[in-house]
């Protein structure tokens, strides 16, 4: 077997944070890219993924650069593609532990068609959708999840259009999970990030974060008035810090219409929204198709296209 690269030489458990830090993130101060890292590094280590066995695929934006942060075989893609070469490394290595990092203008953008397939092939893998509702990087662009009327630099009169609601988003293609969470919840985080890795299937995880740089005002982190959490057994728990100063609803995330109720209201709800163990996956579906193919003669597919 060859050597493996340096970033990537095996490492035994027990794995430690220390094991997986790189160099040092550089985003904007107070940026939530930091919490949802440390986060994704925390959860990596309670389960003990190790490096070697662990693939991070990132598209462009801010969060494009969390491949370079975690000492992880990663791939740093196109704008908008990310799922289209993480299909491939599902389908080719599919003992590896894959984790997809997009951001809203990246995936609901230009990436949106490549979403909705990825939800709908339902192949194994976590994707970390990274909600601050805008294009941060290239300076404060509306992105499909910018509040309407706020106003950016590319409409400094207000975003016209109403947002693209993300949970609603993946349960109406018909996503075999859907989580939300936030980057100033940290054990939330990290126990939503390890439901979302048991499950079989494509994993959605919506996080939304601030980005103080650009909007300073939304997402007000220091009260918890305006959202609330979904828990349940086969779910997330609340917060611990919080849940006594919000509300905690108890749902089944098996329930798909009562999860749209949740999606479709204005309040904003952290927990799991819906989960179905038994939808197929697509990429089993093809390896275990190619196991089954007999081999035809080339004469015999010729035969095939004749008229």
């Amino acid at each position: 077997m060859p050597e493996l690269p340096e970033k990537t030489q095996t490492i035994a458990a027990p794995l430690t944070i220390k094991e997986l830090n790189t160099e040092n993130p550089r985003w904007c101060v107070g940026c939530g890219d930091f919490g949802v890292l440390m986060g994704f590094k925390r959860f990596l280590v309670e389960e003990q993924i190790l490096p070697h066995e662990t693939v991070n695929v990132s598209g462009i934006g801010c969060s494009g650069r969390v491949p370079f942060y975690v000492n992880t075989y990663g791939v740093h893609a196109i704008h908008g593609r990310p799922i289209a070469i993480a299909m491939g490394v599902a389908l080719a290595q599919p003992d590896l532990k894959l984790f997809i990092h997009a951001g809203d203008g990246d995936a609901l953008s230009i990436g949106g068609n490549h979403l909705i397939h990825g939800i709908h092939k339902n192949f194994n893998c976590v994707f970390i959708l990274y909600d601050n509702q805008l294009y941060a990087l290239t300076k404060s662009q509306s992105s499909p999840t910018t509040r309407k009327g706020h106003p950016t630099n590319t409409q400094p009169q207000g975003t016209a259009l109403d947002p693209i609601a993300p949970i609603r988003f993946a349960l109406g293609i018909g996503a075999s999970f859907v989580a939300s969470t936030a980057d100033w919840l940290p054990d939330h985080m990290v126990n939503t990030l390890r439901v979302a890795y048991a499950h079989k299937g494509f994993s959605f995880v919506h996080v939304l974060q601030r980005c103080p740089h650009f909007d300073p005002d939304n997402f007000d982190n220091k009260t918890s008035a305006w959202f609330s959490f979904l828990t349940h057994e086969k779910g997330v728990p609340p917060d611990k810090r919080l849940a006594d100063k919000t509300e905690v609803i108890l749902h089944d995330p098996s329930n798909q219409e009562e999860a749209f109720k949740f999606a479709n209201k204005d309040r904003t709800y952290f927990g799991l929204f819906y989960r179905n163990p038994d939808k197929l996956c697509y990429d089993e579906l093809i390896r275990n198709r190619i196991k089954e193919a007999k081999p035809l003669p080339r004469s015999g597919i010729l035969d095939s296209y004749k008229i």
